[in-house]
């Protein structure tokens, strides 16, 4: 299936959370200002909603994604009030792919775990908590696998300043 049919069964299907869709499009030569958009094409799912979201992906039979190839995390800009949670599904029997988007507000950076959904989760969702510092709530082990656990700060984010030292060791 193409994006365009993904989209329409999803919605038919009344997926839970679905949002609405973004696709690449080249940039408006009338608008100066207007850059485009390249990049895959996404869904945006309300991020309460993610685990029955995906679980419908993967159980659907027309979906049928069986794979999470990667969850992470982009933060924008500094001054922006959200992260955005980035989930990519591959369907190795159908040969798609799918690409999720969820807004995570960074006043309460807080997510439901899909690592019942899909167990590589797990990985995924300890280093997106390690470096841009969302919680995901029912997480089974949620300890560091890249930072010391008293690292101070979310080294992805836009607005983190780098240590000069940590433990006598310089940083820069």
């Amino acid at each position: 299936m193409d994006f365009q049919a993904l989209y329409a069964h999803l919605q038919a299907q009344g997926a839970a959370g679905l949002g609405g869709c973004d696709e690449p499009r080249a940039k408006d030569p009338e608008d100066k200002q207007d850059k485009g958009r390249a990049g895959d094409p996404f869904v945006l799912v309300a991020v309460e909603q993610l685990p029955a979201f995906l679980q419908l992906c993967r159980d659907d039979e027309a979906l049928g994604f069986e794979v999470l190839i990667d969850l992470s995390a982009v933060d924008p800009a500094a001054e922006d009030e959200d992260l955005w949670l980035v989930i990519q599904l591959l369907s190795l029997r159908h040969r798609h792919r799918l690409m999720i988007k969820s807004m995570v507000p960074k006043a309460t950076p807080c997510a439901p775990t899909v690592a019942p959904v899909y167990r590589a989760a797990q990985w995924h969702e300890r280093e997106c908590a390690e470096m841009f510092g969302i919680t995901f709530e029912g997480h089974s082990d949620p300890r560091h696998i890249l930072l010391p656990e008293d690292w101070v700060g979310y080294p992805l984010r836009k607005d983190y300043v780098f240590p000069k030292e940590y433990r006598g060791v310089s940083c820069e």
